[in-house]
């Protein structure tokens, strides 16, 4: 009886799965952001690369 207890009480799981949740959160966002950004950088290194073939 005392083990249920004891497994009542302990939060450790609940708080890695809450970890998990947020790492997951940020590395949507992460990615979504450098898709975004990898189209602009590709035009910008495009350009430079054009110029310098001038």
């Amino acid at each position: 009886m005392n083990f249920v207890r004891k497994m009542m009480k302990n939060n450790k799981g609940a708080t890695a799965i809450e970890y998990g949740l947020i790492a997951a959160l940020i590395a949507v966002a992460a990615i979504g952001a450098m898709s975004s950004l990898g189209g602009s950088l590709e035009n910008t290194f495009n350009k430079v690369s054009n110029k310098l073939d001038e």
